[in-house]
């Protein structure tokens, strides 16, 4: 939680002319919102347990003036302005925290330690940056109340739960978010980026992020001792060869031309040298960006597993069980392409062309995707926002040291630079999406 507030006097004196004005009340904020944000920070909550982070948002929404419903999905907050005729623009902050013990060594690092659903006491810290998002979203709202003359339309607030276990986005929705409260014709947010210069906004048209499936495999075998490998039917083996061919779904199965990773996280199995076990236990990521390829990776995975158990000799009812974490899938989040292209030229007027950048796509996965999945209608924006001080980024390429990603325990934003920007970039599209007539 670096306080760097040289910097973003830095980056006021940069502002092109006409951002000045936004630009001031952003700043006139700022104290406020950074003691919302340490609080924030010293305070996270695992997903599903955002009770005391919804309820920050939702005070602040109501004393603006926000339409304000609470347990949404869960902890999910709405906070519905409306100012008149015209669109209606969703923005949307995600507020749990990581099982992280936050390693920064900063002033206010955060403290909290629970125990999770199953059973492991874990510390806990927003490695991911979620803080710095509900921080913006209050800064958002702040400003779009105090500018109801400069727009016209419905602004529809969202402080979204369990974003971490890719179920946040899918609760609201299933729990009425469009038929509840007013149904957007344009979607926002903001993400914080540990890769490149604090300030600095990137921006990805088309496919941004990645489709996200966590699959277990079960592979059965029959056990037995160690010394005696001829009499059982070695799961560790037969694990590994699994292993082994799931690569190639990737390198001889999907086209060199698309994007696609599976990785296995987790092998268990055995609990003693001389042993051989019953049973191997895989958890793999598998990523993508397309339904064709997620599918096609899903479909290879149980044909892999299966036919190696085939190979192997084991019969139909040893045959390893595959699945899916259904209600933790994140789809692929899409930007709408000439929406993100108008959008980036706008910001580019207000922030310079120093600071707007083009991005690739990450394979990392985001649900808010499923904000505009099912309705091609709603044009869909998610931006990056730089957290690295130039300082930082510097040094690191001059040592040839790597810097803290996202979820990493040391990793620690410039917060006044990511807020400070997140806001304007948040406050100015809106405003814009919703012209005074």
């Amino acid at each position: 939680m670096r306080i760097l507030w040289t910097g973003v006097a830095a980056l006021a004196l940069t502002m092109p002319a006409a951002a000045q004005s936004l630009g001031d009340q952003v700043q006139q904020q700022m104290p406020s919102l950074m003691t919302i944000y340490k609080d924030l920070h010293a305070n996270p909550e695992l997903s599903f347990m955002e009770v005391r982070s919804a309820g920050i948002l939702a005070a602040e929404a109501r004393k603006l003036g926000f339409d304000v419903t609470e347990k949404v999905g869960g902890t999910g907050v709405v906070a519905v302005m409306k100012n008149g005729p015209g669109p209606v623009v969703l923005v949307r902050a995600d507020m749990d925290g990581l099982p992280v013990t936050e390693q920064t060594g900063l002033p206010g690092a955060s403290k909290v330690r629970v125990t999770t659903k199953e059973g492991v006491e874990t510390g806990v810290m927003h490695a991911c940056g979620h803080d710095t998002h509900m921080t913006s979203w209050i800064g958002t709202a702040r400003l779009m109340a105090a500018n109801k003359d400069k727009w016209s339309g419905t602004l529809v607030m969202i402080g979204q739960p369990a974003e971490e276990r890719g179920a946040g986005a899918r609760m609201m929705l299933e729990d009425g978010l469009y038929t509840r409260f007013p149904k957007p014709q344009y979607a926002l947010a903001f993400h914080d980026a540990a890769q490149f210069p604090a300030g600095a906004i990137g921006y990805t048209p088309g496919y941004a992020l990645a489709n996200v499936d966590s699959v277990d495999i079960l592979v059965k075998g029959v056990g037995g001792h160690g010394a005696y490998p001829q009499a059982t039917k070695d799961p560790i083996v037969l694990a590994s060869r699994i292993v082994t061919a799931l690569q190639t779904l990737v390198s001889r199965e999907i086209s060199p031309l698309d994007s696609a990773v599976v990785t296995v996280g987790s092998f268990h199995a055995g609990a003693k040298h001389n042993i051989i076990p019953d049973e191997a236990r895989l958890q793999l990521t598998v990523r993508s960006y397309t339904d064709e390829v997620r599918n096609h990776l899903l479909d290879g995975i149980a044909r892999v597993a299966k036919g190696e158990a085939i190979a192997a000799g084991l019969p139909d009812d040893k045959l390893p069980v595959v699945s899916v974490e259904k209600d933790e899938f994140t789809p692929s989040t899409f930007n709408t392409p000439d929406f993100t292209e108008d959008m980036a030229a706008f910001l580019t007027t207000r922030f310079g062309d120093k600071r707007v950048i083009k991005m690739p796509p990450v394979m990392g996965g985001e649900d808010f995707g499923r904000f505009s999945r099912d309705d091609k209608d709603i044009k869909s924006l998610i931006i990056w926002v730089g957290g690295v001080p130039q300082a930082e980024l510097d040094a690191a390429k001059k040592e040839g040291r790597t810097l803290p990603s996202l979820h990493s325990p040391f990793w620690a934003p410039d917060a006044p630079a990511v807020i400070s920007t997140a806001t304007e970039a948040l406050t100015s599209m809106a405003i814009k999406l919703m012209p005074k007539g």
